[in-house]
């Protein structure tokens, strides 16, 4: 089997994502004067700041515990380099800062998903597996092209009817995840 970073279950990873998916899609579905929270969220430093202060948490851990084989020479430099690179966004980054560190972030959280369903047979694992490339998807979208956030917020606050139909799909699948993973997985 191939070595794991994070060592999670596929019930553990199906309980998280879908706990996630439910806890971030149920306050817009209930709630929707949320809209205007959202709409600011990519130009927020606040957001910014905390979630790429998370993702440096979580990138440094990673880089200071993973196995790097042939190139464990790096792994100082790296470790080096990182703060810096941080400290460097955050002076030079302002355009849609929160929107590139929610990127790096599903980025991220992608993987100990997919790690999860590794070498799993059942047909539900694509539940998770299908979230973990949604994932990818967006943060690389968000990454690269930040403004596609804005657009998509833009794009999905129009109606409360549009803004309560996503939040409800969002919802319905992270109890669909929540429930395999609590009686398949």
């Amino acid at each position: 089997m191939a070595n794991m970073i994070y060592h999670l279950s596929l019930q553990t990873a199906g309980i998280i994502a879908g706990a996630f998916l439910i806890l971030i899609s149920l306050p817009g579905l209930v709630k929707p004067d949320l809209i205007g929270v959202a709409q600011r969220f990519p130009r927020s430093h606040v957001a910014g700041v905390l979630l790429l202060t998370i993702c440096l948490a979580w990138t440094f851990w990673l880089l200071a515990t993973i196995q790097m084989g042939e190139f464990a020479g790096f792994r100082r430099p790296l470790l080096i380099a990182l703060p810096i690179g941080y400290v460097l966004a955050l002076r030079f980054v302002e355009e849609f800062l929160a929107v590139r560190a929610l990127g790096i972030l599903c980025l991220l959280a992608a993987e100990p998903l997919l790690d999860a369903a590794f070498l799993r047979y059942e047909p539900s694992r694509l539940l998770v597996t299908v979230f973990a490339y949604l994932l990818i998807v967006a943060g690389l979208f968000w990454v690269a092209i930040p403004y596609v956030l804005r657009n998509q917020i833009n794009w999905s606050t129009r109606s409360v009817f549009r803004w309560r139909f996503l939040h409800g799909i969002a919802f319905i699948y992270g109890c669909v995840i929540l429930a395999f993973a609590l009686t398949r997985y």
